[in-house]
């Protein structure tokens, strides 16, 4: 990014509880619209995966309607991400994919043992900012929260 302390990441869990996104939706609509008004953040980094980053995908693109001056940028782990994903969520994905400003593949081929955590590590060293879907203990979730931390970001966890 060109000036990280314009950019938020998303980090969180892949299973939202159906009770519970709404909520979950809320607070990050709201997160990003503290950022963006109240710091001037423009640039938003998701890594395209089920759950959390698609809910917080979809926020910024609806948000991009009120504030046309912020952009999504996707960090893809790998090529086949969505190999074993049923058909609505391909195509959810595809359309998120389509009105993202950009995406890029974090490694040029398919899965390969640590390419989600080299993802989450590219998205927080592009942002200063991150707001986090966190509810349990060992995760790629709480790992992308400890070493933003260690990277001395801002980060605000939702944990219902």
């Amino acid at each position: 990014m060109e000036d990280y302390k314009k950019t938020c990441f998303f980090t969180g869990h892949r299973i939202i509880p159906n009770a519970q996104a709404d909520i979950i939706r809320m607070k990050v609509r709201r997160f990003c619209i503290d950022l963006i008004e109240n710091y001037g953040v423009t640039d938003f980094i998701a890594g395209g995966a089920l759950g959390f980053d698609t809910l917080a995908e979809s926020v910024v693109l609806d948000l991009k309607r009120i504030y046309p001056r912020i952009r999504l940028h996707l960090y893809l782990p790998c090529r086949n991400q969505f190999a074993r994903w049923n058909k609505k969520d391909v195509e959810r994905w595809e359309h998120i994919l389509n009105e993202a400003d950009d995406y890029r593949y974090i490694t040029d081929g398919n899965y390969v043992t640590g390419c989600m955590q080299l993802r989450n590590h590219e998205m927080v060293r592009d942002a200063y900012y991150g707001i986090a879907y966190y509810t349990h203990g060992k995760s790629g979730t709480a790992s992308t929260i400890r070493y933003a931390i260690n990277k001395e970001r801002k980060i605000k966890i939702i944990n219902l």
